[in-house]
């Protein structure tokens, strides 16, 4: 009989591609995760991994069988968690990940009254990129992420917190700084710097500004960023300009607040939203979590008609 430790046994090679690094998560010595994959493969009659190759790959069969292993693992979680919700009780993990253009500005907002009014969830933060945190939910790693959408993902449900700005943040020596208005047409203007490839901000940057490549002009150096305060430092030194997001232009003070500047022709837009695998049972969990957001940020930011949304895939 197929029993839950070994698929749970299953899934971790999947994840980890490594017997040994699979048994340590699995809290087992690697013979013991071997034996019940064996049996496993004899209860089923097929071969689930390719060992002669490393790291170790699903077979055709296997693969298959890994996605299904996946999903009676997810149903087998929620009794519990339906339980809890029963009771109206919100405990346990919650394994968020989210992008570095929105961390440092939107988790100070609202996880430390989260954790006051939910003091029984653990709460674990991965920042990283789109890509990766997608990635990280397909394989049951993290429950949640929040990120910039929509996805086009049909795996992936998307629920939109807040929709946010995009704004112009310019050097005092740069020419926008003298501007009375600026408009999309402007952003061919010499001296953008841009984060590095890979963040979504950077994409939708190149699709409004229509970007077929990159001016950086009388620039002193080359540089792709990895974080909008490293550009905004450079900036602030080497002049220039960049674009950043709204909650990002709330951090900026004093007379440094003239810097930043809105299109004159476009309110452009991104969407943040919290996404979650069709597998994902915690909706109290999740409801909780959004409504913490949105009750950490101006009012304004809640409403998707006043803008544009603008697309990064």
């Amino acid at each position: 009989m197929v029993t839950l430790i070994q698929l749970e046994y299953l899934v971790a090679v999947d994840t980890y591609r490594h017997f040994v690094t699979a048994a340590e998560k699995c809290f087992v010595t690697q013979p013991t995760l071997s034996m019940q994959l064996k049996k496993l493969e004899e209860e089923l009659g097929v071969m689930l991994f390719d060992r002669s190759k490393q790291p170790v790959v699903p077979t055709m069969a296997g693969e298959k069988i890994i996605e299904q292993a996946r999903i009676v693992l997810a149903e087998a979680g929620k009794m519990k968690l339906r339980a809890d919700e029963s009771k109206n009780e919100l405990s346990g993990e919650l394994r968020i990940g989210i992008i570095p253009t929105i961390a440092p500005y939107l988790l100070p907002r609202f996880t430390g009254d989260f954790k006051k009014n939910h003091p029984r969830i653990h709460i674990k933060i991965e920042e990283t990129v789109t890509e990766r945190i997608v990635e990280l939910l397909k394989k049951d790693l993290l429950d949640i992420g929040i990120l910039v959408t929509p996805l086009h993902d049909d795996k992936i449900n998307e629920k939109p917190l807040y929709y946010e700005e995009m704004m112009v943040y310019a050097s005092t020596s740069h020419k926008l700084s003298q501007q009375l208005s600026i408009g999309i047409k402007d952003m061919e203007t010499p001296g953008i710097w841009l984060l590095s490839d890979g963040h979504c901000f950077r994409h939708q940057v190149v699709n409004l500004c229509n970007i077929q490549e990159i001016n950086a002009g009388e620039l002193p150096f080359d540089y792709e960023g990895g974080t909008l305060e490293t550009l905004i430092k450079i900036i602030d030194k080497e002049g220039g300009f960049t674009l950043i997001p709204e909650l990002a232009s709330l951090e900026i003070e004093g007379s440094r607040k003239a810097q930043v500047r809105s299109f004159n022709n476009i309110t452009p837009l991104r969407e943040v939203s919290l996404v979650f695998t069709r597998k994902f049972a915690k909706a109290l969990l999740t409801d909780a979590i959004a409504n913490s957001i949105q009750e950490a940020l101006p009012v304004n930011m809640l409403q998707k008609e006043r803008g544009t949304i603008v697309e990064w895939k």
